[in-house]
């Protein structure tokens, strides 16, 4: 059933729209129900396609924060309130969903530059570099919001680290098939220093290595400390021949929405800095 927070989804310069659709009464705050995690990553999908308009190139990302900002879009398309969008999907997954939805498609050679791209991350450290690919799309992903004028990452607030690695969960490196056993030794000699350890991903449906949609394989590395630099440590892993992408995205996101069950926190590169907004639900449904 629907929340009531008529005005959750209103800023200055864009369109009301209705709210999604959560867990809980229509007479209470989204505070004073259980929101699921799929509720919160639902909540910062909505917040981010108020930024899309009519015209407009749209990177569209890929997992399952991202699916609900696709949903959206066509939504909004279907009731007339966002028209002429051209979507750039950064997956065959996400192509699929596009197209079912009837989002109209095209890619990077037609379009080079990106108004807008909107996708989540597996973590968010505080300057807002993110990790990215738990999903196997690293290459596509970066491919298209790191030509994007804009580009709007979606999380609930499980998503945020100290610094990149810290969640203890992977960070994955796109390999090309031959010798993946010499790049994961390479990989983890390199950050030793870090406690890193390493696997080649392999699929849940088949036990047989993980394939993505350039035919490349994924190796996943875990870091017990933080690996400094990462600037750095990302020239370090693309020098390395057989390195197709890391899935480090750093200095790409211009903005963060961050859903959590108190409200929405928004951090926004401004130069070297972040600013941080935070909102709870009844500051929103009071309007901001």
């Amino acid at each position: 059933m629907a929340v009531a927070y008529p005005r959750f989804l209103v800023s200055e310069t864009h369109t009301a729209v209705e709210p999604p659709t959560l867990m809980g009464s229509s007479t209470v705050s989204p505070a004073s129900v259980s929101l699921t995690q799929d509720d919160l990553k639902k909540i910062a999908a909505y917040k981010a396609v108020e930024h899309v308009k009519s015209g407009m190139v749209v990177g569209l990302g890929t997992g399952s924060t991202a699916k609900h900002a696709v949903d959206r879009i066509a939504d909004l398309m279907r009731q007339g309130k966002l028209k002429d969008i051209v979507g750039i999907p950064t997956s065959t997954k996400t192509y699929d969903q596009a197209i079912s939805l009837g989002i109209p498609l095209s890619d990077l050679d037609s379009h080079p530059f990106v108004d807008l791209a909107i996708d989540g991350a597996d973590e968010v450290d505080p300057g807002l570099n993110l990790v990215k690919g738990r999903g196997g799309s690293l290459l596509r992903e970066k491919m298209v919001e790191s030509v994007s004028k804009k580009f709007i990452v979606i999380v609930d607030e499980s998503k945020l680290v100290k610094h990149v690695g810290g969640s203890g969960l992977a960070m994955p490196v796109e390999v090309i098939p031959f010798c993946w056993n010499h790049s994961l030794r390479r990989l983890v000699d390199m950050f030793a220093c870090a406690g890193c350890v390493g696997e080649l991903r392999m699929s849940v449906e088949n036990g047989k290595p993980s394939v993505t949609d350039n035919g490349n394989f994924v190796i996943d590395l875990y870091f017990e400390r933080d690996i400094g630099n990462l600037n750095e440590a990302s020239d370090a892993i693309l020098r390395l021949p057989g390195i197709v992408e890391h899935g480090m995205f750093i200095g790409l996101a211009t903005s963060v929405i961050v859903a959590g069950v108190e409200g929405i926190t928004i951090k926004t590169k401004a130069g070297t800095e972040v600013e941080v907004d935070s909102f709870s639900y009844g500051d929103l449904r009071n309007g901001f």
